[in-house]
C-alpha cells in the first residue's frame, strides 16, 4: 500500500492524502458521506508528476478515513481548541458522521490500523529521508496536500490558494522557507504562511533542520487545480498547468538549495 519512487536529489516528496483505497470489510461500516471519500487530496500526484528531476516520492494509496498517517500516532490533537480531524476521523471535514451507528472503530481497531497502515507509511518516509540526508548531507521533505477553499467547519472564510506551513518557522532552514514564500508570492496566487495550515505531523515530526532534515507542507487551494471542487473532482488541466509552472519553480528552487 506504499509507492516508494528513489530519486538520487535532496527532494522528497510526501503525498499522505491523494489514496482512495478503502479495504471492503471497513467500506462496509462506512455511511454514504463517508463512502463518497470526499477529503481526498484529489489528483495531487498528477498535479505533481515530471515536475523535477530525481525527486523521491513516498505516497500511501490507503485513504485517510481508513487512518490518516498525516495525524500523530498519539492521537493528540495538532490544532488544540480547532475543530480538526483525528488519527481515524469520525466526520468528514464538514463536521458530518462517516461511520455507520455503532460502527466506528474502538481502541483496539485504532491499535492495528496504526500498526498496519500508519507505521509502514512513514518507515517508508524514514527510509527515504534518511538515504537522501546520507547522500547529500540534508534532506528536504516538501509534504503536498490539497483541500477545498472554503470550509465552515474547519476555518472562517476563504483559504489562500497557496498555504506554507513551517510551525512557526521551526521545520526548515529560514532560507528554504523564504525560497517557498518568494515563489508564492511572484505567482499571483494569494499565499500565506502558517496562517491556518502550519504544517502536520508529517512537517513536524521530520522537521529537525539542526540535524539536517528539514520539512515543509504546501497546502493548495483544490479550486487552483479542480474544475469544480464538488464531485467527480474533475482536473482541470488549463488551471492545473498555470499551478504546475508555480510549482516547478518552486521545487526547481530546493531541488538547488544547499546549506
Amino acid at each position: 500500500m506504499i509507492e516508494v519512487v528513489k530519486g538520487g536529489g535532496p527532494l522528497v516528496l510526501g503525498m499522505p492524502h491523494t489514496g482512495s483505497y478503502v479495504p471492503p470489510e471497513i467500506e462496509a461500516r462506512l455511511n454514504g458521506t463517508g463512502r463518497a471519500l470526499a477529503d481526498t487530496d484529489w489528483h495531487i500526484e498528477r498535479l505533481y508528476d515530471g515536475l523535477v528531476g530525481e525527486v523521491t516520492t513516498v505516497r500511501t494509496l490507503v485513504h485517510r478515513y481508513v487512518i490518516d498517517v498525516n495525524r500523530d500516532p498519539s492521537g493528540e490533537s495538532l490544532y488544540p481548541g480547532q475543530n480538526t480531524t483525528g488519527l481515524i476521523p469520525l466526520t468528514d471535514f464538514d463536521g458530518e458522521p462517516i461511520w455507520r451507528d455503532g460502527e466506528a472503530p474502538d481502541v483496539a481497531e485504532v491499535d492495528a490500523r496504526r500498526e498496519a497502515y500508519h507505521a509502514p507509511y512513514h518507515a517508508a518516509l524514514a527510509a527515504e529521508m534518511e538515504r537522501v540526508r546520507a547522500r547529500h548531507g540534508f534532506a528536504i521533505l516538501y509534504d503536498c496536500h490539497s483541500i477545498r477553499l472554503r470550509i465552515p467547519y474547519l476555518f472562517d472564510g476563504v483559504l489562500p490558494d497557496l498555504n506554507i506551513g513551517t510551525n512557526g518557522g521551526t521545520t526548515c532552514a529560514p532560507g528554504i522557507a523564504a525560497a517557498v514564500r518568494d515563489a508564492c508570492a511572484a505567482s499571483g496566487y494569494s499565499t500565506v504562511t502558517n496562517g491556518r495550515f502550519k504544517g502536520g505531523w508529517t512537517t513536524r515530526h521530520y522537521g529537525r533542520p539542526n540535524e539536517g532534515l528539514h520539512a515543509i507542507q504546501m497546502e493548495l487551494a483544490q479550486s487552483t487545480y479542480l474544475a469544480a471542487e464538488a464531485p467527480p473532482w474533475r482536473y482541470d488541466t488549463t488551471r492545473a498547468e498555470r499551478l504546475r509552472d508555480t510549482l516547478r519553480a518552486i521545487l526547481d528552487t530546493l531541488s538547488a538549495w544547499r546549506p
